[in-house]
């Protein structure tokens, strides 16, 4: 009976005031715990992410607590959404469970040590592995599977086998042991020492009979009885190839056959205590006594040209670059910064080659067959390959995209190497985490026009201010007694300045790579060091005092003092931990934000691949949905509204939701009973004596005359329809949503305003009037001038303006809303002031001056 009533009348069935306010309680509870939820979850992200950055630390329990709770303040975003909704919005409920099940997939993942085999073929690995078979074998085989990039044939040799021959064998550990506890880490003498006698001891030690029989038995399966096949024996430990990146640190073995594997297997193992290892691993604070040392063992790709390619550039954070390095041969000598090579720019944004510096290459290193086996040499490069790109533009952008990926895959730029074969296919040999300046933006240094530099325009490989005696350190020189302080002068760069690095003040390599190795760790330790200077071995003097500017690239006699006020504080070593390789595993449904626009078609549920994405469709949807909260109200919601007497010229009508008014159940209130923070704001402006009219307001009589005909013809409403004549505000202590429906023109404010930035927000929409088309029009850019000047964020459509204004503290939002208040007074009959373009800015000129009649 009532519908038919309703259907009747065109009458919504009356309600009690004990309904109404109930439903709009709940509605309204409902948008206060998904803002809370929201705020909650913004700071679990913020928290991951800089875990991930390495800025804070986190336990393994922590990272799987957090992820957790992530999940939690998500899932309670869609159910609060939906129930503000009425259930609109069922989808986002199925994205959070099946987003869910993804990550808790990988915190169930076995942890290390479960994998209980000595091998595992790289079709059996991916990055969740990595305690078990070390980062780079983690990565290679998250590579080939879980990316379906194309990396070379090859098993992982799992730490479990490596630790077998170091702690089974018979009384090789305690001398291994003994030996150790006496070195001195301040030592660089002792170090070397302590590191001959254990690798020795390593290498004559018998591999025990499981491990071998396990090693073979993987090359067999991965390479069948191919007897050309030469593999590459590279280090896989815990902890390589994470954010620290171990670069250099361990031992790779080239051209390793059937033959040599045992062999090989020792002496790589062996590498964990090499002067360099032992010396990282005092700086950084690891045990000396490290056993986790897993082992890749990869099929060798012939390569015409390899080299190495950063998602970000190495050095210069605030470049929008990717860097890509390529020499012909094998990539070696593109990793130890012994040869100089091609390098291209390419845009992240766009993905187009911004810069290409092209070098002589005159030798290449290649894989040769000798009596003994197999061995990399030294060879020429034919001449007509010596000045051509060792790359395509195609192959260049190739890397690029995939450098990118794996960014995005791991969410941390990406250090990766890559190699093309002799078919000119592209193979991914590794990929880690940059190892990034933190302090890159912090400093800059000044022009000093009044000084000229010895020399300048050098590469800067790690960013900071060094001073002091030059030292010029030869190759595979002894650097055991390198003086404290001292600025290290080298032909090229090299990692077996690893020793000494701690001690200079800054390095100079007349050549090196700005991506290779030695660069790395000089980013690690924070040492200032300058690469590619020409001729600066001619022109520095042993014991010349000089002041190494690795800011801007120069090299100047002397000390500098404006320099030297400049040098930066070394950062504190970060490390890899068993947390970070979880975060990374579960970060992928976490942090990333794919839900961007919320206009474009993806913007549902749907396309939610991650909790971040939830959050921005929850929070986005929220507000579209509270928006349209007076839309529940009408004329016969008996006795919830309080009637709201002043000078206003409208028949406003308030309906409070707590807090918002002194006697809530009055029928009629004054602004003086109002307690709502953002409302107060509002009617204090409009309220202002300088917007109310003093006497006759002026009228343009060409646009009151277009006004009133467009009224009596009905010319506006292809537009716009009638509305009511009565307004309302929903209040609460820290919330409004204002509806004025008034003629043919309407407006909407909506905002939270309290102590929580994260929370705060204003949404204002206007449109309609009945006014002729471009009259209408001309009066939304002008209300759009005016919201842009006080810093709201815009869009415009026909005579519909809709405006945000977000994340501000709440004496920012109490201004704004101030001015919203005059706004609203202003604007009912400016349309009729907008008879031609000047109107537009002059009206909205007038405003923003105080200037309101």
């Amino acid at each position: 009976m009532v519908s038919k009533l309703k259907k009747l009348f065109g009458r919504k069935p009356r309600i009690s005031r004990e309904q109404a306010m109930t439903a709009f309680h709940r509605r309204y509870a409902s948008f206060k715990e998904l803002l809370q939820a929201n705020a909650d979850l913004a700071g679990i992200l913020a928290n991951l992410n800089a875990t991930q950055q390495g800025e804070r630390h986190m336990e393994t329990s922590q990272v799987r607590k957090e992820a957790r709770r992530a999940i939690f303040r998500c899932d309670r975003m869609a159910t609060t959404l939906n129930d503000i909704s009425s259930q609109r919005h069922e989808g986002l409920n199925a994205a959070v469970q099946s987003i869910a099940k993804r990550i808790e997939k990988e915190l169930d993942q076995r942890a290390s040590g479960d994998v209980p085999t000595l091998t595992l073929d790289l079709r059996e690995v991916d990055a969740s592995m990595a305690y078990s078979v070390g980062g780079k074998n983690a990565n290679l085989g998250e590579l080939r599977n879980m990316l379906d990039m194309p990396v070379p044939r090859g098993f992982a040799i799992t730490i479990k086998a490596g630790s077998i021959f170091l702690l089974r064998t018979p009384g090789l550990f305690k001398s291994m042991y003994s030996l150790l506890r006496s070195l001195d880490p301040e030592k660089t003498e002792s170090i070397n020492t302590v590191s001959r006698q254990v690798e020795q001891l390593i290498c004559d030690a018998p591999v025990p009979v499981e491990v071998e029989k396990a090693l073979l038995k993987a090359w067999d399966l991965a390479y069948g009885n191919d007897p050309q096949v030469v593999v590459a024996l590279r280090s896989s430990a815990i902890a390589e190839d994470g954010v620290q990146s171990f670069a250099g640190q361990y031992r790779s073995l080239l051209g390793v056959t059937r033959n040599d594997l045992i062999a090989a297997f020792k002496t790589v193992v062996a590498s964990l205590f090499s002067p360099r290892a032992l010396a990282y691993r005092a700086g950084h604070g690891y045990a000396l006594d490290a056993t986790g040392m897993g082992l890749c063992c990869v099929e060798m790709v012939r390569s015409r040209a390899a080299g190495v390619a950063f998602s970000r550039h190495p050095v210069d954070l605030r470049s929008n670059s990717i860097v890509i390095n390529g020499l012909w041969g094998l990539g070696e000598m593109v990793v130890d910064g012994s040869g100089t090579p091609d390098q291209w720019l390419v845009s992240r944004a766009t993905g187009k080659i911004t810069k290409a510096a092209i070098a002589h290459k005159a030798v290449r290193l290649r894989l040769v067959r000798t009596q003994t086996g197999v061995d990399s040499e030294l060879t020429p490069v034919p001449e007509d390959l010596q000045d051509v790109p060792c790359l395509s533009d195609e192959q260049v952008r190739q890397l690029a995209n995939m450098v990118m990926e794996l960014e995005r895959h791991y969410q941390y730029p990406q250090d990766m190497e890559w190699a093309v074969d002799e078919d000119d296919q592209i193979v991914l040999l590794q990929t880690r985490p940059m190892g990034l300046d933190s302090m890159a933006e912090e400093k800059t240094a000044p022009i000093l026009g009044h000084l000229r530099p010895l020399l300048s325009g050098a590469d800067v490989a790690a960013r900071g201010v060094g001073c002091g005696p030059v030292v010029f350190v030869g190759d595979g020189e002894d650097i055991t007694h390198f003086p404290e302080g001292a600025v290290m002068l080298m032909d090229h760069s090299s990692p077996s300045a690893m020793s000494a690095m701690r001690r200079a003040s800054a390095i100079i390599a007349q050549t090196g790579s700005l991506t290779g190795h030695m660069a790395s760790i000089c980013r690690e330790f924070g040492v200032p060091t300058l690469m590619n200077i020409p001729g600066v071995t001619g022109v520095l003097a042993p014991g010349q005092i000089v002041t190494v500017d690795a800011l801007l690239g120069r090299i100047f006699d002397g000390e500098v003092p404006e320099l030297l006020a400049l040098r930066l504080t070394r950062p504190q070593a970060r490390t890899d931990s068993p947390a970070l390789m979880l975060l990374r595993r579960v970060a992928p449904y976490i942090l990333p934000l794919h839900l961007v626009d919320p206009r474009a078609d993806t913007f549902t549920p749907e396309h939610c691949t991650s909790l971040h994405d939830v959050m921005r469709y929850a929070h986005e949807m929220s507000y579209t949905e509270m928006f349209k909260i007076s839309d529940s109200v009408t004329d016969n919601s008996a006795g919830v509204a309080s009637e709201l007497v002043s000078s206003i010229p409208l028949d406003l009508h308030i309906i409070d939701l707590g807090g918002g008014l002194r006697n809530p159940e009055s029928r009629r209130v004054h602004p003086d009973d109002v307690t709502s923070v953002p409302f107060r704001k509002v009617l204090d402006g409009m309220l202002n004596p300088a917007v109310q009219a003093r006497g006759p307001r002026p009228v343009n009589m060409r646009g009151f005359l277009s006004v009133m005909g467009q009224s009596v013809i009905g010319g506006n409403q292809e537009g716009s329809s009638r509305f009511g004549q009565r307004s309302y505000a929903i209040i609460s202590d820290r919330y409004l949503n204002f509806s004025s429906r008034v003629g043919y023109h309407y407006a909407i404010l909506d905002t939270w305003c309290g102590d929580s930035l994260s929370k705060n927000y204003i949404r204002f929409e206007f449109a309609g009037g009945a006014a002729s088309d471009a009259q209408r029009v001309r009066r939304v850019r002008c209300i759009g001038l005016i919201l842009k000047e006080l810093g709201f964020t815009v869009e415009l459509t026909g005579d519909r303006i809709r405006a945000r204004y977000q994340k501000y503290p709440k004496s920012e939002l109490c201004t704004r809303l101030d001015q919203l208040g005059r706004l609203l007074i202003m604007t009912r009959q400016m349309d009729m002031l907008m008879v031609n373009e000047a109107a537009v800015a002059a009206c909205a000129d007038k405003f923003l001056k105080g200037e309101y009649h």
